[in-house]
């Protein structure tokens, strides 16, 4: 039966008699006859949108499947722990009004339903001490915000918490708020032949010009900066003409060119960015920008341990929202070099952490992924994969279109814009004539 209330949130089961249910269908029938029609319930906004957790038991069960709408799919937390959370971003700024949550046998017996602005601010809508599982209807909620957390307490059993969905309903706002922090980052990888502007066929600066005209924040390569041996003439005699005109506002990681080099692996790489490049003395580094951390990684050494283990900690200490990671070996490509299993164990880590974006070269072409898990299923909570190896190498055919593939460009040399807020990210593909040839989606950082 439902809970007594006023004007405050009310929890109700979906479980009602016969005769109660009977009378509510000739009430219904009777209001519709005296009106002509019934008030409007509130939509479903929650449906199909961003969603992350605390924790996921399983690879299967994250938080994208308690908002999929189907009622065999579920969400599940790792066992034996409190407190634990899921969260979804609505898109947008709206009133929510309800919030209905479908319990699997591992239920809350405590938990709050929390509303936010930003994602890190949460006021509590409604509060739960003892719950029973099933459905949990919650009406009369009444708040404005645009991500609605569900923050576990206490579990009503020995294992996790697991809800099959969980419901949003409410009255959206106009528009989607704009972000805050705004700025825009120009990124292309496999750069400069050897090969100079009295060439027409040279491409890399005409990349390099396009790139300056955009007027980023700054720079991002994804290696094979300097083609073929990246040695440190090479980078002074071609690179540096072009690229090299924005290298204090470049962040840069080598590719399995700059490993050519006879003068040692990575040689002229290092010399040519110096500090740029070894900033913490290492062939990779992270840094930050408004509400982004950026990770610059070294993809020729994902078997480097210490790497690894610096990667973890660097993502275990960074307290922003959105994470973008940038390597030359793409794990996902349609293009010559294909799938690069190197890339994976990164990926899992990145994956782990909630990162966004991840974005690569190594194939001579533009392609977008829709967000996917390391083992490439397409998930909400994905990471978004860019290939952008188009900054002035050979183009390479597409030859196997890989799954999850939203866009293949071969061809057109360009460079790839990315602009950014502290909660959002979309794109760009610019060709040298300054015409856009591919646009991303915006989507929310997690």
């Amino acid at each position: 039966m439902p809970r007594p209330h006023a004007s405050a949130p009310s929890r109700r089961t979906t479980t009602l008699s016969l005769l109660l249910a009977a009378v509510l269908l000739v009430t219904g029938a009777l209001v519709l006859g005296s009106t002509g029609r019934a008030e409007a319930a509130d939509p479903l906004l929650s449906r199909g949108k961003p969603a992350v957790s605390s924790s996921d038991e399983a690879d299967d069960l994250t938080a994208a499947k308690a908002f999929d709408g189907d009622p065999a799919t579920r969400w599940a937390s790792a066992e034996g722990s409190d407190p634990q959370w899921i969260r979804v971003d609505l898109g947008t700024t709206a009133t929510v009004s309800r919030v209905r949550l479908k319990w699997e046998a591992a239920y809350g017996k405590a938990y709050r339903i929390e509303i936010s602005a930003d994602g890190s601010a949460w006021t509590t809508l409604a509060t739960e001490t003892a719950g029973n599982g099933g459905t949990d209807d919650w009406t009369a909620l009444n708040a404005k915000g645009r991500y609605v957390r569900v923050f576990g307490t206490a579990r009503g059993t020995s294992y996790g918490y697991s809800l099959y969905e969980a419901e949003v309903y409410g009255t959206p706002g106009d528009t989607t708020p704009p972000g805050t922090g705004a700025f825009t980052v120009v990124a292309a990888g496999d750069i400069a032949a050897q090969c100079t502007a009295s060439s027409s066929s040279c491409a890399h600066p005409k990349t390099a010009a396009q790139a300056q005209r955009i007027n980023p924040k700054f720079y991002l390569t994804m290696g094979d900066n300097q083609y073929d041996d990246a040695r440190l003439s090479d980078y002074r005699n071609y690179y540096d003409k072009t690229w090299g005109a924005f290298k204090a506002k470049t962040r840069p990681v080598p590719g399995n060119h700059e490993t050519y080099d006879p003068a040692g692996s990575l040689a002229g790489y290092k010399s040519y960015f110096g500090s740029i490049a070894y900033p913490q003395g290492k062939p990779y580094y992270s840094f930050d920008e408004g509400n982004w951390h950026f990770i610059a990684l070294d993809s020729n050494s994902f078997d480097d341990p210490a790497q690894i283990q610096w990667l973890k900690n660097d993502l275990a200490r960074t307290t922003k929202g959105c994470v973008a990671a940038s390597f030359h070996h793409p794990l996902y490509s349609s293009g010559g070099h294909g799938n690069d299993p190197v890339s994976k164990p990164v990926w899992q880590i990145l994956y782990a952490a909630k990162a966004d974006l991840v974005l690569n070269g190594h194939d001579h072409h533009y392609e977008r992924f829709a967000p996917q898990d390391p083992s490439g299923r397409a998930t909400a909570d994905g990471i978004v994969e860019i290939v952008a190896g188009t900054g002035g190498a050979e183009p390479y055919p597409i030859e196997n279109v890989q799954p999850n593939s939203q866009k293949r460009i071969s061809g057109p040399y360009g460079v790839l814009k990315l602009d950014l807020t502290d909660t959002t990210y979309t794109w760009q593909y610019v060709g040298t004539d300054g015409q856009v040839k591919d646009s991303g989606p915006t989507r929310t950082c997690h």
